[in-house]
């Protein structure tokens, strides 16, 4: 009795890079299997100058700003995890559109950016910031070296992020009416309106100059 409930336990829990059968009942997608570039390019819409590792993608040298998934989506929850190096400095993108980025401007500027970071700050600029946009509510980060999950939810007007269990930071888009500033009147670098940013675009892995590693890439589109 105990091998058998040993075995259906052991069936539930995931595997790297591979769906529960209780994720595929609820309507999850596996983004990467953990061997190929199969659904994944640069932002430049070319192939990958850096093979998988372990299981995993690492953007850094890709060849682009940032890995991208070839869909565009719209509103979702976006599963997966990620360690840092130190020094790392790297970000998740969301409703990233067009890839081609405006001049002077790097392509970016065209999606929106939950940020990744070696630090242990809590500003707009460290982990679990909406970069730039939204400071977290604490840093919950585990150390260099060890992986963490986080899950990004896209309702409509509305973004989260759950980093470790822990909400760490939220955005209406409808609040955001003026370029350059949020809110509260403060400023911030995008001149955008983010009320009017699409609400559907591309997913990003970014290259910013470290090694950053992504595995158990899900994503559950919302209806």
């Amino acid at each position: 009795m105990l091998m058998a409930l040993g075995a259906a336990v052991s069936s539930a829990l995931a595997v790297d890079n591979e769906l529960t059968p209780k994720e595929k009942r609820d309507g999850w997608i596996l983004l990467f299997d953990g061997k190929s570039f199969a659904g994944w390019m640069t932002s430049s819409q070319q192939p990958s100058r850096r093979p998988v590792e372990e299981g995993s993608i690492n953007p850094h040298q890709c060849g682009g700003y940032m890995m991208i998934h070839e869909k565009q989506w719209s509103d979702f929850v976006l599963s997966l995890d990620f360690k840092i190096s130190r020094g790392c400095n790297s970000g998740i993108f969301i409703r990233t559109f067009p890839l081609t980025p405006r001049p002077g401007k790097d392509v970016g500027f065209n999606g929106i950016e939950v940020q990744l970071l070696d630090s242990t700050g809590s500003g707009y600029y460290d982990t679990g910031a909406i970069y730039d946009l939204v400071k977290p509510t604490k840093n919950a980060m585990k150390s260099v070296g060890q992986w963490n999950h986080i899950e990004i939810t896209c309702n409509k007007n509305l973004v989260t992020a759950v980093l470790n269990g822990e909400k760490v930071s939220w955005m209406n888009l409808d609040e955001w009416t003026e370029p350059n500033k949020r809110p509260d009147g403060t400023s911030h670098k995008f001149d955008v309106a983010y009320k009017d940013h699409p609400r559907q675009g591309y997913i990003g892995l970014q290259d910013h100059g470290a090694d950053c590693w992504f595995k158990n890439i899900k994503l559950k589109p919302l209806k």
